[in-house]
């Protein structure tokens, strides 16, 4: 239906109730109704190649912690690719499906989940807004998702206008144990202790594995 109505750069399209929500590798999205925000944003990333598509994955997230750092403080971070972590719980995800016109972007619905101020989970991994800073009435959800926007929209922006190298280093100062040495499983089942090192062109996740910096796509490691 998105597709059919080609709606304008920039629309928002909200749930209060998100029975079916989705992240990286199909996993399932817990939220409960009229507590969090949960919705997708309509960009047309023109300017950007099939190929550099993982730029606006790092604009988007970026711009959702510069949101939320002033809420709860340096605890945010980046779970590669795009979950976003308050030290070891997860507190939101990005789901981006784009639209290819040849060899560019043609246009992308960012989908995105921010758990506010649910405080009760089915998992311990998670987290809330109003679980680490607690507000007496919880957060205004309408004035978040603005807030949201606006420094999505200025993340975009910066992105457009060509600063890629200045948003690669806000990512990366972001990124969840980033230079810290880790335990990852791989594809192949093999257990190895590694340490990220950065990202590829193309998004890939850079580990030093013994002193040999492999590449690794979406679904190809996992923290263990």
């Amino acid at each position: 239906m998105i597709a059919r109505s080609d709606p304008a750069e920039g629309t928002i399209i909200i749930t209060d109730n998100q029975t079916a929500g989705r992240g990286q590798r199909g996993n399932h999205w817990e939220a409960k109704p009229n507590q969090n925000l949960t919705c997708s944003l309509i960009l047309k990333p023109t300017f950007l190649q099939a190929t550099e598509q993982f730029w606006l994955n790092m604009a988007v997230s970026v711009g959702l912690t510069d949101t939320l750092l002033p809420l709860i403080g340096d605890t945010i971070q980046i779970k590669w690719p795009n979950d976003i972590y308050s030290g070891d719980r997860k507190l939101g995800g990005i789901l981006i499906e784009n639209t290819l016109h040849s060899y560019t972007l043609a246009w992308s619905v960012v989908g995105m989940g921010l758990n506010v101020n649910q405080t009760e989970f089915a998992y311990s991994t998670a987290t809330s807004l109003q679980y680490i800073t607690p507000l007496p009435n919880g957060y205004d959800l309408p004035g978040l998702l603005s807030q949201v926007c606006e420094r999505i929209e200025q993340r975009y922006l910066q992105l457009r206008s060509g600063n890629r190298e200045g948003l690669k280093t806000d990512y990366l100062n972001l990124l969840y144990r980033y230079q810290q040495e880790h335990t990852f499983l791989s594809d192949g089942d093999r257990i190895f202790r590694g340490t990220i090192v950065g990202i590829d062109a193309s998004g890939r996740l850079a580990i030093d594995d013994a002193g040999q910096v492999r590449y690794f796509g979406f679904k190809e490691v996992v923290f263990k």
